[in-house]
């Protein structure tokens, strides 16, 4: 009886994680090996990155609204407590863009955080 040999399994599993690879530097891209490796901790990495991905961009949301607030004379956290007490419901995405696009915009959601602070008991 004729040997058996997992040729084409074995193949297109190779070709699988070499083709992951793609793009990656030296042997990292051609071994097999190495290549295997490679590409399981990059799919860890991004795995990873994606969650974290949420929170850098809501850091960015927070340093450019924080940099608007104070070029209008107010903290982010004293502007954002006003906006909850004003009962205005925009998310930081949204006021990010408006500080951005539409300054004018801005300016009166910074206006009116302003008056609800100063009616507002603390």
């Amino acid at each position: 009886m004729p040997r058996a040999i997992d040729g084409s399994r074995r193949r297109s599993r190779r070709k699988k994680i070499l083709g992951l690879a793609k793009g990656f530097w030296g042997g990292r891209r051609k071994l097999f090996r190495v290549a295997k490796g490679a590409v399981m901790k990059a799919g860890a990495y991004a795995y990873r990155d994606r969650k974290a991905r949420k929170g850098e961009f809501r850091a960015l949301w927070i340093t450019r609204i924080s940099a608007a607030c104070r070029a209008q004379g107010m903290s982010y956290s004293s502007f954002l407590r006003g906006l909850i007490l004003a009962g205005v419901q925009l998310n930081r995405k949204a006021i990010s863009n408006m500080a951005i696009e539409d300054p004018a915009a801005f300016t009166a959601l910074v206006e009116k955080a302003k008056s609800t602070l100063t009616v507002a008991p603390v």
